[in-house]
């Protein structure tokens, strides 16, 4: 996924779940309407985080993830070593250096032979995912999860796309709870109650694929599994949306009727994006309501990758410059495909 970059964006009015947490903004921890909070900010936060469970009732019983720093320490990049990836796999050109490669404006239509070519990636990342999601218990952490997937990934000839790119330093994103996205899988054991999205971008035969989904750790409780099932329902209603002659914007209209029908607020930091030979390319998919031009083709690539919060959705990086969690500590969910635009319709490439 993305981070969104400033576009012309259709405001609708908080949904009923943004409007009950507006109090807590107050309380310091959201404190501007920009998209990433500065450090001060994060400190305010970090420091509220640990307060008492009453703001946490407002949207059910977890652990809020917080920094264990607030010192400043993202990654710089770093070439895989040959340990990690052997020779024989075909590499992205951003392994090396960790910069991604500037970005074509036209859209890629993709022939045929091309087709094939990301279909043989995203059959890698679904597997993967389903490897990453079967190791998810109480016990287990997010690190272990990512060696276990990394493996795997290598084993099938591919490459981890997450791993360098712009110096991202493991293989996949776990983000668990209140973190809406780019979560760096670490040595915090997974907790029951909780529930964690898997990332997962597999480079081969020159195209990446990529998919995501949201597991509960054990026994999630009413609410979380409740946020969970209406984020997995706006995905598979947005991609029954598309096909030949949709609007690109007609994605983030149904995804966000159907959110603030029940009640949750959309991510509006974090977009869907075309690929294929690149990570990133053209079109940006918006989840949210919006007026972006753009209509789908056959031939057209891209991911839907909606981020349902069960508070305000904004979001605040931490000091590692990849975590992004949610700015009231409510619980955010994904689900993601890789999807195609067909003649008839729409093929779903990473289900």
């Amino acid at each position: 996924m993305l981070s969104r970059i400033s576009l012309n964006i259709l405001k609708r009015p908080p949904c009923r779940q943004a409007r009950q947490v507006q109090q807590l903004a107050t309380r310091g921890l959201a404190t501007s309407n920009s998209a990433y909070q500065p450090r001060n900010n994060l400190r305010s936060a970090l420091r509220h985080a640990q307060q008492s469970l009453d703001d946490i009732s407002l949207f059910g019983q977890y652990r809020r993830i917080i920094p264990v720093s607030l010192v400043a320490a993202k990654p710089s990049p770093r070439e895989p070593p040959l340990s990690m990836v052997p020779v024989h796999i075909s590499r992205p050109a951003y392994a090396k250096t960790g910069s991604p490669p500037t970005w074509e404006t036209e859209i890629p239509i993709l022939e045929e032979e091309e087709i094939e070519c990301l279909r043989a990636a995203c059959e890698v990342a679904r597997d993967a995912l389903a490897l990453g999601g079967s190791m998810v218990r109480a016990g287990v952490t997010t690190e272990a999860i990512d060696d276990e997937v990394h493996r795997f990934i290598v084993s099938r000839d591919a490459y981890p796309s997450c791993l360098n790119y712009m110096g991202f330093p493991r293989s996949i994103c776990t983000s668990v709870n209140n973190v809406i996205a780019h979560g760096i899988p670490g040595k915090r054991p997974l907790e029951e109650g909780d529930f964690v999205n898997i990332d997962v971008t597999a480079f081969k035969r020159g195209f990446h694929g990529d998919t995501s989904a949201t597991f509960g750790v054990g026994q999630v409780d009413p609410p979380g599994v409740a946020l969970m099932d209406a984020t997995r329902e706006s995905l598979e209603l947005a991609i029954q949306a598309c096909g030949p002659g949709v609007l690109l914007a007609t994605i983030g209209e149904v995804i966000s009727v159907h959110a603030e029908a029940l009640g949750y607020s959309v991510s509006q930091d974090l977009t869907g994006h075309g690929i294929g030979r690149s990570f990133h390319q053209n079109p940006l998919i918006y989840h949210h309501y919006n007026e972006e031009p753009g209509v789908m083709e056959p031939g057209m690539a891209f991911t839907i990758e909606p981020i349902l919060c069960q508070g305000v959705a904004t979001g605040m990086q931490w000091p590692d410059g990849w975590t992004i969690t949610t700015t009231d500590g409510g619980r955010s969910a994904q689900f993601e495909h890789t999807v195609i635009i067909t003649d008839q319709g729409v093929e779903v490439l990473t289900a």
